[in-house]
């Protein structure tokens, strides 16, 4: 995803020339490309991620398109107060990109991990919030942010995420939904880089004879509200998968909304990360399998209930192990 990112972003600044690109002293490498076409718009603000996104609404406030960079929650936990009052007080355009969300960055422990930016996020008015599954949504994620630009974060992976889409991603439908596989039973929603993962799990699912849709929602804030409750119109059973707290991301933007608008579903499964942090060191996939993210486990839950061997009436939160539902 990192790589995509750079590549585009020095694609847009080709044709863009208000494009600025700041980095919190990582991905110097990265932007060679980037730094050789563009040598005096590129900034690195070294180990100050506070200071650089005051930069970055300076700027802003000057006609230029900033781009922040650097990992998950060091541009986004470390500076909260900086991306509330300079950036989304004042509303000016700086798009804040995320490097290594979720459990990306595993081996290095709780401090590189992400697992509650999208909640912070999610309470500040003006902000957007994307969330690409896949290389090519990122680049739509980008067009997006410099065709209307505004407070915007674009939640990353890392590296060596798979090509899932087999066709380009247009900008226009990051706002709604970009269905993968259509199905009559079961609709599998999936927002960031647990989309490989979702539709293992549709594939799961289909041999025990349950058909599911598997959708990608780019687009977190602002909430897809016709999309979802489309959704919550067409299937009995919706699950929800993101590499984030259970509490105040994507999947609890959904139950906050059923309930607002008293949508009628049987079941809503909400899979994510515990209430917890996660401290034995590892790689992604070994974080993964050890708080449940994988699509074995995902359709094993699933399987349960929608069998009827479970009858969980709650409103709980619960985490990757475990399942929300809503009746």
């Amino acid at each position: 995803m990192r790589n995509s990112f750079a590549k585009k972003i020095t694609e847009l600044s080709s044709v863009d020339d208000q494009i600025v690109l700041l980095a919190g002293d990582i991905g110097n490498r990265l932007f060679d490309n980037f730094k050789n076409q563009n040598p005096k718009k590129f900034f690195n603000c070294g180990v100050a991620e506070q200071n650089m996104i005051g930069v970055s609404a300076g700027l802003a406030q000057q006609g230029f398109l900033p781009f922040v960079y650097t990992i998950a929650p060091f541009c986004t936990s470390r500076c909260f107060e900086q991306i509330r009052i300079d950036v989304c007080y004042h509303n000016v355009p700086v798009t804040i990109v995320a490097v290594g969300a979720g459990l990306s960055y595993a081996n290095l422990g709780p401090t590189h991990h992400s697992f509650e930016d999208i909640a912070i996020l999610r309470t500040l008015p003006n902000m957007r919030i994307l969330c690409p599954a896949d290389p090519d949504e990122v680049d739509a994620c980008l067009e997006l942010a410099v065709a209307e630009p505004k407070p915007t974060y674009i939640r990353l992976g890392k590296k060596g995420e798979p090509r899932i889409h087999e066709r380009s991603i247009d900008r226009d439908e990051l706002v709604s939904t970009i269905r993968l596989r259509k199905g009559k039973e079961i609709c599998l929603i999936s927002t960031g880089t647990l989309l490989k993962e979702t539709l293992e799990c549709s594939k799961i699912l289909s041999q025990y004879g349950y058909d599911a849709s598997v959708c990608s929602v780019p687009q977190v804030k602002p909430f897809p509200s016709k999309i979802i409750e489309e959704i919550f119109t067409e299937y009995q059973t919706i699950a929800v998968f993101e590499e984030h707290s259970i509490i105040g991301g994507f999947s609890a933007a959904v139950a906050e909304f059923i309930i607002d608008n008293q949508l009628n579903t049987s079941k809503l499964l909400r899979f994510g990360i515990n209430d917890e942090f996660h401290i034995k060191s590892g790689s992604q996939s070994y974080a993964r399998q050890a708080l449940g993210l994988r699509s074995q486990t995902f359709a094993n839950r699933i399987l349960k209930v929608i069998s009827g061997s479970e009858h969980e009436n709650t409103c709980s939160n619960f985490g990757s192990n475990q399942t929300a539902i809503s009746t």
